[in-house]
């Protein structure tokens, strides 16, 4: 069965915002809405968020280190009070015995990829969103809202961990602003 083209590879703001509502609603509520929350946020891998470790977290700091997988360059990035809270109720609701990792199945191993994947597109479906959802969306759509929020190309480059600039000049592609005042 042939693939169905994709309308667009980001979600807007409003998107996000609709999806992370959505994963408010769902069976496990405060570990879906952080997991996509800090992918977004922080324009995570779904490797990434699911291999994420309670050490990388620095509560008293508001320090997440984006440990990144291939290839990429991990760095340290600040977190928004609204993270810190929704790792916080991670931890408060967690009846599992304590795991090295933050995420983790009801059998309290660690979340695999294709369970987020699969915790994203569903939130996606009940969410009604235009796009069909899917976990590195939101890696691209923390992209487009750099470059559209207007930020300069090399940190966004950083942000994301990217090695080469040609795989983060993508987000600027649809920043008409890039062209204001040109004529």
């Amino acid at each position: 069965m042939p693939r169905e083209p994709r309308l667009r590879d980001y979600l807007t703001r409003d998107e996000v915002a609709s999806l992370l509502r959505s994963a408010k609603k769902s069976r496990h509520a405060a570990r879906n809405y952080a997991m996509i929350l800090l992918a977004y946020r922080h324009g995570l891998r779904a490797s990434e968020v699911t291999g994420l470790r309670w050490s990388d977290l620095d509560f008293a700091t508001g320090t997440i280190y984006c440990r990144r997988a291939k290839g990429s360059r991990s760095s340290l990035h600040p977190m928004k009070p609204d993270e810190v809270a929704s790792l916080a109720k991670v931890l408060a609701r967690s009846e599992l015995p304590m795991s090295e990792y933050v995420f983790q199945s009801e059998r309290g191993e660690k979340m695999c990829r294709s369970a987020f994947w699969r915790v994203v597109a569903r939130a996606g479906e009940r969410a009604g969103l235009p796009v069909k959802a899917y976990a590195h969306l939101l890696r691209h759509s923390c992209g487009y809202f750099l470059a559209n929020k207007g930020c300069d190309l090399r940190l966004i480059q950083d942000y994301l961990g990217h090695k080469q600039i040609q795989n983060t000049v993508r987000y600027t592609a649809l920043n008409p602003a890039r062209f204001a005042g040109l004529w």
